[in-house]
C-alpha cells in the first residue's frame, strides 16, 4: 500500500493547485480524479471551454457588427459551428494536458478513479475497470467541486433540456435558447448563442439579473445585453418545463401571478451549482454536510476530522475557481506548518459577457445595510479615448471609499477588459489603499485602466475627464 503525506481528492483548480503547493513544500503527494482528464469542471466543462466559445463568438459578432465602421469590408461571413466546437475542444485538451505536465514535474502520483474514505487515513480508489486500489494518507484534502443544480420538477434530459455542460458541445446553433436563471453562467452562454444568431430569452426569478452584485452592475449589464438582443423576463417563477421532442415548453408566473408560456428548441437550466460529495464515503469518517450539501469546516478549512480538509465548491463561499486555488494553497501551507490567510472580502467576481463585469469588496447595498458611511466616485467608459478608439464605450466604474479614512472598500466595473482591470483594485485593497493613492498613481494613456484612476479622482469630486 502506497503511503502519502497528503492526498487530494479532485483535480480542479483547487485540487491541482493544492497538490502542487504540497509538493513544493516537500510533502509526498497524490491526487485522485474520477474522470479520465485532469482539471475538473473549470478546465473541462466550465471556465476554459466557455471562454473559448465566448472569444470565438465575439470575433464573429465584431466582424458582422463593427468591421465596416473600422473600414474593413467583408462578405460571405458564416459560422462553422463544428470548427468552433473543435477549437474549444483543442483549447481544453491543451490546458488539461498542461495539468498532467505539472503533476509529472512536481512528482505527484495521479490515480484515476473514485476515491472513498475507509477511515480517516485510508482511501479506497474504485477504478474504471472496477478494480480497487488502496492508499494511506496522513492528511487528505477534499476538492470534489460542484455540479449544476436544477429545480425539483425539471427533468434534465441532456438533449433539449440541458445544463452548461451540454451547452458547450451542442451539435447545432439553437433557433431559440431559453435560459432559466439570470446568473453568470446563463448570461455568458446566452451571449455566445445570441452572437451566433439564436434568439435568446432569459427567465429570472429575482427582480434583477446577477443577484447579489452591486445594483449598478445588474442594471447596466441588463441594459447592454438587451441592446444586443437578449430578452429578459425578471420576477418570473418557472413552474414547468416540458420536452415536446423538437421543442421545449416552459410555463412561468410573472410578478402579477399571471401564467406566461415560452417555447424554444433548447432550454438551458442555469440556476446555480451544488456541492458534489457523492461516493466520498463521508459517513465512514463522521463528516456531515449541511442542508445545502456543503462540508462544514473551521476557518482553516479543517473538517470535523482534524487531518481532513475541504476546499472550493464543497465548502461555503462563492463557487469560483480562483477562490478554490487560494484555499488549496492555504491548506497546503497550513499542513506544512505555515500561517497563511485569505481575505474573502477581496475575492473578485467576474462575468465574461461583453462588456465584461467585475467586482470586488462591498456593494453599495451592503454598506447601507451595515451602516458604513462612504463616498462614491463613478466614471463612464465612453469618456475614455481608448474606449472610443476601440468602439468599446459601454459601461462605467464605481469606487466606494470609507468616508472617514478614504480607504477603498468596494470597486464595481462594467466595461471592456474589466476582468483584467479588477486585479488593480484587488491589489489596491489588499494593501488598504485609499482612493487618493490610486488618484495620484500614474496610469498609461490611452488605456482602459485610466477609468479606475478617474473614478478614484471622482470620489473627491476632482475627476478630470467628466
Amino acid at each position: 500500500m502506497n503511503k502519502y503525506d497528503v492526498t487530494v481528492i479532485g483535480s480542479g483548480p483547487g485540487g491541482y493547485v493544492a497538490a502542487i503547493r504540497c509538493a513544493q513544500l516537500g510533502l509526498k503527494t497524490a491526487i485522485i480524479e474520477k474522470y479520465n482528464t485532469l482539471g475538473g469542471t473549470c478546465l473541462n466543462v466550465g471556465c476554459i471551454p466557455s471562454k473559448a466559445l465566448l472569444d470565438s463568438s465575439h470575433h464573429y459578432y465584431d466582424a458582422i457588427k463593427h468591421f465596416e465602421t473600422h473600414g474593413i469590408k467583408v462578405s460571405g461571413l458564416d459560422v462553422d459551428f463544428k470548427q468552433m466546437i473543435a477549437r474549444k475542444n483543442e483549447v481544453v485538451n491543451q490546458t488539461s494536458g498542461g495539468i498532467n505536465y505539472l503533476m509529472d514535474k512536481n512528482n505527484i502520483d495521479v490515480y484515476q478513479g473514485v476515491g472513498s474514505f475507509e477511515d480517516s487515513t485510508h482511501i479506497a480508489i474504485l477504478k474504471e475497470d472496477k478494480s480497487l486500489e488502496k492508499i494511506e494518507s496522513t492528511h487528505t484534502i477534499i476538492a470534489t467541486g460542484s455540479k449544476p443544480a436544477t429545480l425539483p420538477f425539471i427533468n434534465i434530459d441532456k438533449k433539449r433540456i440541458i445544463t452548461s455542460t451540454e451547452a458547450l458541445s451542442l451539435s447545432e446553433i439553437p433557433k431559440h435558447l431559453i435560459v432559466i436563471g439570470g446568473g453568470v453562467i446563463g448570461l455568458e452562454l446566452g451571449s455566445v448563442y445570441k452572437r451566433l444568431g439564436s434568439e435568446v430569452s432569459v427567465i429570472e426569478y429575482m427582480p434583477t439579473i446577477t443577484p447579489g452584485m452591486d445594483a449598478m452592475l445588474s442594471k447596466e449589464l441588463q441594459k447592454t445585453l438587451k441592446k444586443q438582443g437578449i430578452k429578459f423576463y425578471t420576477s418570473h417563477k418557472v413552474t414547468s418545463v416540458v420536452n415536446n421532442g423538437d421543442t421545449v415548453t416552459i410555463k412561468a408566473e410573472n410578478k402579477k401571478g399571471a401564467e406566461v408560456t415560452f417555447e424554444g428548441d433548447y432550454t438551458l437550466i442555469s440556476v446555480g451549482r451544488k456541492p458534489y460529495t457523492n461516493g466520498l464515503g463521508l459517513e465512514n469518517i463522521g463528516i456531515k454536510t449541511n442542508n445545502i450539501g456543503q462540508i462544514e469546516t473551521n476557518i482553516q478549512l479543517q473538517t470535523a476530522v482534524p487531518n481532513i480538509y475541504a476546499i472550493g465548491d464543497v465548502v461555503k463561499g462563492p463557487m469560483l475557481a480562483h477562490k478554490a486555488e487560494e484555499e488549496g494553497t492555504m491548506v497546503a501551507e497550513i499542513i506544512a506548518g505555515q500561517k497563511p490567510h485569505i481575505n474573502y472580502n477581496l475575492i473578485p467576481g467576474v462575468v465574461y459577457t461583453w462588456p465584461e463585469v467585475a467586482t470586488v469588496g462591498k456593494t453599495e447595498e451592503q454598506l447601507k445595510e451595515e451602516g458604513i458611511k462612504y463616498n462614491v466616485g463613478t466614471f463612464a467608459m465612453r469618456a475614455l479615448g481608448r474606449a472610443r478608439a476601440s468602439m468599446d464605450i459601454e459601461g462605467q466604474i464605481k469606487v466606494l471609499a470609507n468616508a472617514e479614512t478614504d480607504e477603498i472598500i468596494g470597486v464595481h466595473m462594467i466595461g471592456a477588459r474589466a476582468a483584467d482591470m479588477i486585479a488593480e483594485a484587488v491589489i489596491a485593497m489588499e494593501f488598504r489603499a485609499s482612493s487618493e493613492d490610486i488618484a495620484r498613481s500614474s496610469h498609461a494613456h490611452p488605456t482602459f485602466t485610466e477609468a479606475f484612476k478617474e473614478a478614484c479622482l471622482a470620489v473627491n469630486k476632482r475627476a478630470i475627464h467628466s
